[in-house]
């Protein structure tokens, strides 16, 4: 679990984020949304630890991060997974050596045992033959999906993913939300997705928060996204023709 009490962040004179309070609970895909701008980003940073918090803690599993010394904090990253948005691999090394990386880097595991564990992760997204190739001779789907292999090759604890659907069409789009959302629950990760994508919000949305002009301005799941009454919210759900149809389905107005 990671809990973030009473969050601020500024540059200089400009306040990114204020008073935010959450909590994101392990077994559960938990997402953060909100336009382009509204602090959401910042948001994650801070969580990873590429910000400072001006003021406020996070915690992981009560361990304050921010207050952490740098090999505290390394340790703490080591319990980390990262999925990018544009999945980050390394055009030289195959599939195999590039979902093998961080065991190369952070385990004392022998070779043959992080080839088995690299060869698990692969099967575990679907791409138990894709070891030998190489990311350009991938769809961007599966590019992705060789990101969550690796993402989970150390056995995070936490997973952080920033749009982990960008780029993708819809229907890869829903795959990659039920492989995150499987393997969150599989492996009772704490999992954070940073995201516009309203298909995924109602999709895997466990918990969801809404970030506002740098202020938590809403908190659910995705049965209750629907019915909210913040004004800001609905703008941003309500934004497609799609789900402005449901809207007015739902209340009785639409075909």
């Amino acid at each position: 679990m990671i809990e973030v009490k009473h969050l601020y962040k500024s540059f200089e004179d400009k306040d990114v984020l204020l008073d935010i309070n959450a909590v994101f609970e392990n077994g559960k895909t938990n997402l953060i949304i909100g336009q382009s701008g509204s602090g959401k980003t910042v948001l994650m940073k801070n969580l990873v630890g590429l910000f400072t918090p001006s003021k406020g803690e996070v915690l992981y599993d009560g361990r304050d991060f921010v207050a952490m010394n740098k090999r505290e904090k390394a340790q703490v990253r080591r319990e980390m997974g990262m999925l990018f948005q544009s999945s980050a691999l390394f055009d030289s090394l195959t599939v195999r050596d590039n979902v093998m990386f961080p065991l190369d880097m952070f385990s004392d595991m022998t070779l043959r045992d992080r080839q088995k564990r690299a060869q698990e992760c692969l099967d575990r997204v679907n791409l138990s033959d894709a070891g030998k190739k190489y990311p350009a001779e991938i769809s961007g789907g599966m590019q992705k999906r060789v990101a969550i292999a690796r993402a989970i090759a150390l056995n995070p604890r936490y997973l952080f993913c920033d749009e982990p659907n960008s780029g993708l069409d819809p229907q890869t789009s829903l795959v990659i939300d039920e492989l995150l959302h499987d393997i969150t629950v599989e492996y009772n990760m704490t999992t954070i997705i940073n995201t516009h994508d309203m298909n995924s919000v109602l999709g895997i949305g466990d918990n969801i928060i809404f970030i506002c002009r740098g202020k938590k301005e809403w908190e659910g799941d995705k049965t209750k996204v629907m019915t909210s009454t913040n004004k800001d919210l609905n703008e941003l759900v309500f934004a497609s023709e799609l789900f402005k149809k449901v809207k007015d389905i739902q209340n009785g107005t639409g075909i």
